[in-house]
């Protein structure tokens, strides 16, 4: 019988931009930055989810030891 991890992996983000800022927001958790580049938003989003979980033991939150964050960018189309 194979047995299958169920652990999570990924903590999604949402990110759209607002005005000059780009505004990133956990869709599971109360986490959310901002930043005037992607790449500040990047390193922002990192930084947010290492506070979020500082003194948590996330493997008793259901995660892999080292989750991955992907973030989802909502561009306007202009057509």
């Amino acid at each position: 019988m194979i047995k299958f991890d169920c652990m999570k992996n990924i903590i999604h983000f949402s990110v759209s931009k607002e005005g000059k800022f780009y505004i990133a927001s956990a869709i599971n958790f109360a986490i959310i930055t901002q930043a005037r580049t992607l790449d500040d938003l990047a390193k922002n989003i990192q930084e947010a989810v290492e506070v979020h979980f500082h003194g948590e033991n996330i493997k008793e939150l259901g995660f892999s030891p080292k989750p991955s964050i992907l973030a989802n960018i909502e561009l306007p189309a202009h057509v």
